[in-house]
This record gives structure tokens, sequence and C-alpha cells, in this order.
């Protein structure tokens, strides 16, 4: 899981993401709503956090900018800003959440869980796709029953490639999924490759169907049966 923090106190940023990386979730930060517009341009996440009053001018702007471009990350303002007018315009430019500060860390972390389960697996805590299992909150695999030792990053390429079924990925999506930006700063992407190739062999090794295909010149592509 991918996400961008849109925060300009400094302390706070650091705190969410500190805490967040340690649930094995990939933080990026912006601290205006210059460099968040960038990241934005640039890059796909599976949740932004959105504080409203930034340096630079008004939270707003980024809700107004990801429903123009039709953009499907889902959004969890952040704010001291408690009323109901601001909450009412907040859903009405597409946030799917409104956390306000202070908050505990903790229960931020159980709304984002939420919010990307909802915004990809209906909700649900188990993510299933014929003979393959995954449970999200106890971070297991398991083939027909079986459980299979996945490492973490396996298991997020899994998600990503189930939760973007049918779709073509490139490799250097599937780059950033799993390293965030740092994936600029890497010469070649030959590290998907091992990932998917270790993917392919333990599913193979416990029987499932061959859904991962590589499109040549592309990437790869999670197909149904």
């Amino acid at each position: 899981m991918k996400i961008l923090i849109i925060e300009d106190e400094i302390e706070i940023a650091t705190s969410i993401k500190s805490y967040l990386s340690s649930n094995d979730i990939i933080c990026e930060v912006a601290n205006s709503i210059k460099v968040a517009i960038e990241k934005i341009d640039l890059y796909s996440y599976d949740c932004i956090l959105l504080d409203l009053m930034l340096t630079d001018g008004d939270g707003f702007k980024i809700l107004e900018l990801l429903k123009k471009q039709n953009k499907t990350e889902g959004v969890i303002i952040i704010s001291a800003k408690e009323t109901l007018e601001t909450k009412i315009e907040g859903f009405t430019l597409g946030a799917d959440d409104y956390l306000t500060k202070p908050f505990h860390l903790s229960e931020l972390l159980v709304r984002i869980q939420a919010l990307v389960r909802r915004k990809q697996f209906n909700g649900s805590n188990i993510v299933k796709f014929n003979e393959i299992e995954i449970d999200t909150i106890n971070k297991t695999v398991k083939v027909k029953g079986t459980k299979i030792d996945f490492t973490k990053t396996e298991m997020d390429l899994l998600l990503f490639l189930i939760g973007n079924k049918n779709k073509v990925l490139s490799k250097g999506a599937i780059a950033e999924h799993l390293s965030g930006d740092m994936a600029d700063m890497l010469d070649n992407h030959d590290f998907i490759y091992a990932h998917i190739k270790n993917l392919k062999k333990k599913l193979k090794e416990m029987g499932t169907f061959d859904y991962l295909k590589s499109v040549y010149g592309t990437g790869y592509k999670w197909e149904d049966e």
C-alpha cells in the first residue's frame, strides 16, 4: 500500500509517516500544494491524507484537481477545521473520510485500511480470487486452503495485481507501487522481474492456474481464466 501525506507541519507529517511505515505502508510526503500536485501528476496512490490549511493555499484545490483528472485515489482529510460547512465541502468535492486533529495514529491507520479495502476489495479483509485467498489483516496467503510462505513484498505485489486484474501494468507502475518515489532513483527495474518470477514459482508449485501473464515490451497482466 502506498499513500501520500499532504501536510505542511513537519512534525505531524514525520510522526504520521513513521507510524504508518512501521505498519508496512509506503509513505511519501508533500509539504505544499505545489509539491503535492507534482507528485499526483507523476504517481498513483492507494490513499491521500490531506490537510486543508497549507502554507501556499487551500487543500480543497487538491480535491478539485483529483476530481478534474478523474483520479481514483481515496482521500482522507486530516484537519483542525471541524465545522459542518468544511466537512460538507470536503465530501462534496470527493473526500472519502474526515478526521479532525488531534487524532490517534492507530485510528488513522484503521481508517486508511478500511478505505483501501472499500475502494479495491469491496470492504473485505479477505481477498479471494478463485483458489487464492489473501488475509490482509493477518498477512497470510492460502491456495486451496494451504498457507504459502510469502514475503511482504510478494504479498503487496499479489494484491496489486489482483486489485488491477485484466489491466496491463508497466514495470514502472509496479516499481512505483512497491518502492514509492524511490523507484525514480533506480537504474533499472530488474528487481521487479525477480519478484514476479518468485511469485509465479510459488503459485505454480501450489497448482494454481497461470493467471500472471507477461505483456511483451510493456509489463504484466493478471488475467481471469
